[in-house]
């Protein structure tokens, strides 16, 4: 039942754009005996039809930049699979560390936003 909501929320948020990491990740580590790296690989397979979901729902409602979606493209794909390959050689505390100041860094910016 725990994994029921944990895809739910990380449903929801995924199709808000927010990315459903920030929620699936931690809940997938704190909830069971899998490291960061499975984790993220989990994270990664349902991001896929989640992200194809808001994707078309975005598409429909003209919610899409074209202008800037090619070059985030090419540099998002290769960030990816730089981020991939060096996932494999960071420590797994260090992964979990880095990943939290990351989420930590985001929320204190989206505290003090000026929107």
């Amino acid at each position: 039942m725990k994994f029921f909501f944990t895809g739910i929320l990380s449903g929801i948020i995924s199709g808000m754009g927010i990315g459903g990491g920030t929620i699936l990740i931690p809940a997938i580590t704190f909830l069971s005996d899998i490291t960061q790296k499975q984790a993220q690989s989990i994270n990664l397979l349902c991001f896929l039809p989640t992200a194809a979901a808001a994707l078309f729902i975005h598409a429909k409602n003209k919610n899409i930049e074209t202008k800037i979606l090619k070059p985030l493209l090419i540099f998002g794909i290769t960030g990816a699979v730089i981020g991939s390959f060096a996932a494999l050689y960071i420590d797994n505390s260090l992964l979990k560390k880095a990943f939290g100041f990351f989420l930590l860094a985001m929320a204190v910016r989206e505290f003090f936003a000026k929107t």
